[in-house]
């Protein structure tokens, strides 16, 4: 016997096991071999998620609102003297986050602004830029370095933290020239 008859009585008396005869048996090859190339080629896609680094106990600063969205009611002095202490125990995220905090409170304090919840950090930028044209480029950066850690899920690093507090300080300065 050949191989070729061989393997012809081969194919033959499997697709006589298989529903659709030969045609559904060269479905099922094709399916099986599908599945082992989509098996050594697929990877699960890793996300990148970001896991703030846990400080000792004794340096944990207190979370003064349960929603991280909205700005709590305290002064910008309170929430920038948030951030430093987060930004003391490496958690520069969340330095990032309490800055810009600190900013919006001070823009709203002085009545530059009227805050509203809903806002993203880019319609706080362009109204803050509205409101004080001054204010236009030191917010709007602001809010890039925000929306890269937050959004972009970006590692917060000290530099992060240090541009953020130069910004904060700018939006201060020109903040009293807006009223």
């Amino acid at each position: 016997m050949s191989v070729s008859r061989g393997w012809t009585e081969f194919v033959a008396d499997l697709a006589d096991h298989v529903p659709g005869g030969v045609a559904g048996l060269a479905a099922l090859v094709l399916l099986l071999a599908g599945i082992a190339l989509l098996a050594l080629y697929w990877r699960p896609r890793r996300r990148r998620h970001h896991e703030p680094v846990d400080p000792p106990a004794a340096v944990e600063p207190p979370e003064p609102a349960a929603d991280d969205d909205a700005v709590p009611e305290l002064p910008p002095a309170q929430l920038a003297s948030l951030a430093d202490r987060y930004a003391a125990a490496g958690r520069y995220a969340e330095a990032v986050r309490e800055r810009l905090r600190a900013m919006v409170r001070e823009l709203v304090e002085r009545g530059v602004l009227a805050h509203r919840p809903e806002w993203t950090v880019t319609e706080l930028a362009a109204a803050a830029g509205r409101a004080a044209p001054q204010l236009a480029g030191t917010m709007t950066e602001a809010a890039e370095v925000f929306s890269r850690i937050w959004y972009a899920r970006r590692t917060a690093t000290a530099a992060d933290d240090a541009r953020m507090r130069t910004l904060a300080t700018g939006v201060s300065e020109r903040a009293g020239a807006a009223r």
